[in-house]
């Protein structure tokens, strides 16, 4: 009887959860007076937490302009924002069963995940790039012929320069470190010549090391991939509305701006500039405005 009651009521649940998510976004923030928002806490400089403990960041501000849009669309100047923090682990499943409704990060638009969630406009693009010391000979992926190359564990750019070693037939000696920390370290006391990883990282990685000036980044991006905002599958009024406010962005110049603001100015909490400059597939895509995803 025990078993047949919790049957039930698991079912009841489930159809209640159905029930929701088969409203679009706008008629479920309408009707709630509040969208809920996700963030990450330590994604710089996409969506980080402020010395103030709030989220701010280039991917939270454009969230906020989306919000702007969403208030004139269901007619809710009161509408609420209900902050989530989320992580790499958790934000697809939170974006599937509603918790969320907008997700502003370093989110990869890829094939895999656009079979679960759906992705806008791509506003940022990174690949494997390289750290050195100023300085170094190594000016590309050739020039790591017989050097030592470091990667941290676990990260698709160990298994891109393993593909890449074998393929091109370079026979550098490829190494795991546990962290970024510590693949920059190697590279910093000499004994790796490179530390291939997510250019974007590596800027930041670079902007936060004691002397700045002895590191450079190197070398043209392999297996480039976009970041995206996301949003639920099956969606469409919702995504047109978040595309044509990136889209509106984009021709106003107010995007550029924003992304000088957040990779080529100093930014909080210690002032520091990541110098990133804006990729050539990222300019292409300002113009092209694709959500193509990587494959």
């Amino acid at each position: 009887m025990r078993h047949s009651i919790l049957v039930a009521f698991a079912a009841v649940a489930a159809a209640c959860g159905s029930a929701a998510l088969a409203q679009t976004t706008l008629e479920k923030v309408k009707a709630n007076g509040s969208i809920s928002v996700a963030y990450r806490e330590s994604s710089i400089p996409f969506s980080y937490l402020g010395a103030d403990g709030q989220p701010t960041g280039f991917g939270w501000e454009i969230c906020g302009k989306i919000v702007d849009e969403v208030k004139k669309a269901t007619g809710r100047a009161d509408l609420k924002v209900e902050t989530q923090a989320v992580t790499s682990q958790n934000r697809i499943p939170l974006m599937q069963n509603g918790t969320i409704d907008i997700e502003c990060g370093s989110t990869t638009n890829n094939s895999e995940r656009a079979k679960q969630v759906a992705f806008a406009i791509n506003y940022f693009y990174t690949g494997t790039r390289f750290l050195v010391k100023a300085g170094s000979p190594v000016k590309s992926v050739a020039d790591l012929k017989g050097k030592k190359v470091v990667s941290t564990t676990g990260t698709t750019n160990y298994q891109v320069l393993r593909k890449v070693n074998a393929e091109r037939g370079l026979g550098f000696d490829l190494i795991a470190a546990k962290d970024h920390a510590d693949s920059a370290l190697l590279v910093q006391s000499e004994r790796a010549d490179a530390f291939g990883m997510d250019d974007i990282l590596l800027y930041g990685l670079r902007a936060n090391a004691t002397n700045p000036n002895e590191l450079a980044i190197v070398g043209e991006s392999i297996q480039v991939e976009p970041y995206a905002i996301m949003l639920r599958k099956d969606d469409p009024a919702f995504k047109k509305l978040v595309d044509d406010t990136l889209v509106a962005l984009i021709k106003s110049g107010q995007f550029e701006a924003l992304y000088k603001k957040w990779f080529q100015s100093p930014i909080p909490p210690k002032g520091i500039n990541l110098n990133a400059p804006m990729s050539p597939e990222l300019r292409d895509n300002l113009k092209l405005l694709s959500d193509k995803p990587a494959t």
